[in-house]
């Protein structure tokens, strides 16, 4: 592809550990820092992250950048591997900081590696938008630099329980519900088992937990939590994995012959690489609660250019993953402007007073300082049907299609 203003202008280091830095094209402009695990445990979503960056720094370019002042001044991405490790994360956040000399800072993704690299930002006193951590104990501390656009982990579980809640209030699901909960043993999961739970409580007499376990990642054989699960007759089966782990967890669930009237695994569901591992109906009527779906930009023409463009340019829909990175991206561009300067802490105020139209759901982005300067954004909740597609069922506002409960498969 020849040059073009269209073309990202970006510094790219695939090996952390590369002697001599990274080799820059272009410029002067504005030199923007982030890390991504572009190898590692966390790769193959670092690779949509990359995308979605990528893609939002084009776009910004092809307008000349940045307006900073009477000057447009064009975008530079300065990107490095940080192989899902946290202590590269770190050591790679300070490099960017101290010597590349980035002016702001792009998050990373994986709750635990945004959470170790916050800190260095904070230390620094530079911007750090992050679209790639969710949890709550990141935004507990209060830093005054950082700004993340994930939604918590409790309003994704919440989402769920709500849509449970419509159809058992519409008495397709019987009166009281059981509950089987599994959670995976980290921050994200944690949050989801409050999410959960916190609902329950807050309506004893529909619901009653009656197995709450948790799990460690990358797990090879779940069969004893599946067991408990399936000794204690629960009527919803909600569970929060990483890919891998809903694979290997629902490919021995469906083995035990388990069926539930709801079956979720958080986020997790309408991937089709889960689709492709497990065959399409082992995976049917699975929800899933996400940040953002491609099927929004029926109803938002923010979102709508977003996923034009995006398609055009690499030949398939984004997912929530690169709509989180593109979105990242667009904010920071748009506090700089808004600034008219490269001055961090006048960045950092037009962060903090952020209220833009967005892609996201609810369609509008801010950082509400009561939560940390963490994005309460609603989730939209997809279920997956069995020719295949996953329509937005929950919030009504948003919706692409019609819920189904109980689960049809269990009356077979």
């Amino acid at each position: 592809m020849p040059p073009s203003a269209s073309r990202p202008i970006v510094a790219l280091c695939l090996a952390a550990g590369v002697a001599g830095g990274c080799k820059k094209e272009g410029a002067g402009g504005v030199k923007i820092g982030a890390t991504l695990p572009l190898t590692g445990a966390e790769a193959r979503v670092g690779a949509f992250y990359k995308e979605g960056y990528d893609y939002a720094f084009e776009q910004q370019n092809k307008k000349g950048g940045v307006k900073v002042g009477d000057k447009t001044a064009p975008v530079t991405l300065i990107l490095l591997d940080d192989t899902s490790t946290q202590a590269t994360a770190v050591g790679l956040a300070d490099r960017l900081i101290n010597s590349d000399k980035v002016d702001f800072l792009l998050g990373t993704y994986a709750s635990h590696l945004v959470e170790a690299q916050s800190a260095v930002a904070e230390q620094n006193g530079i911007p750090y938008v992050n679209g790639g951590g969710g949890a709550s104990q990141i935004y507990s501390k209060k830093y005054k630099w950082l700004f993340g656009l994930l939604a918590p982990v409790e309003l994704l579980a919440d989402a769920i329980m709500r849509w449970v809640d419509t159809q058992q209030k519409a008495g397709k699901l019987g009166k009281q519900l059981k509950v089987g909960l599994l959670w995976e043993n980290t921050a994200h999961g944690k949050d989801f088992r409050k999410g959960v739970t916190d609902f329950a409580q807050k309506n004893t007499g529909a619901y009653r937990v009656l197995v709450d376990e948790s799990f460690e990642l990358n797990g090879k054989d779940f069969s004893a939590l599946l067991g408990k699960v399936k000794a204690a007759n629960v009527d919803l089966f909600l569970a929060d994995a990483h890919l891998a782990d809903y694979i290997t967890m629902q490919r021995q669930y469906v083995t035990a012959g388990m069926c539930h009237k709801v079956l979720s695994y958080g986020a997790r569901g309408s991937e089709k690489q889960a689709a492709e591992a497990l065959g399409q109906k082992n995976v049917d009527y699975v929800l899933s609660s996400v940040w953002w779906s491609s099927q929004l930009a029926d109803k938002n023409p923010l979102a709508k250019e977003f996923v034009d463009g995006f398609k055009a340019r690499y030949n398939h829909l984004p997912e929530w993953y690169q709509a989180m990175g593109y979105e990242t991206a667009r904010a920071l561009f748009v506090a700089i402007e808004q600034a008219g300067s490269l001055d961090r802490e006048a960045v950092r105020q037009k962060l903090m007073a952020m209220k833009i139209p967005s892609i996201l759901p609810g369609g509008e982005l801010s950082f509400p300082a009561e939560f940390g300067q963490q994005s309460h954004a609603p989730f939209v909740v997809q279920q997956n049907q069995p020719d295949g597609s996953s329509p937005i069922v929950y919030p009504d506002s948003v919706a692409t299609g019609k819920g189904v409960a109980p689960n049809p498969n269990c009356g077979k």
